[in-house]
């Protein structure tokens, strides 16, 4: 594929600890990769990762 667009990249930050959170919030910031307060990670700009971010918007900081 010669013309594929460059896939756009979101950063997520851990700012907050997920520890007083339920479970499953806590869960999906282990999905994301997310191990320490402040640790950033990249992930692809796809709808899955955009629904992974908006259940724990509170708990991370991102930039796309």
């Amino acid at each position: 594929m010669a013309n594929t667009p460059e896939t756009k990249t979101l950063r997520v930050t851990l700012v907050k600890s997920p520890i007083c959170f339920p479970e499953p919030q806590k869960r999906t910031v282990k999905a994301l990769g997310l191990r320490r307060l402040h640790q950033t990670i990249e992930h692809p700009d796809t709808p899955a990762v955009r629904g992974m971010i908006a259940k724990v918007v509170h708990l991370v900081q991102v930039e796309e």
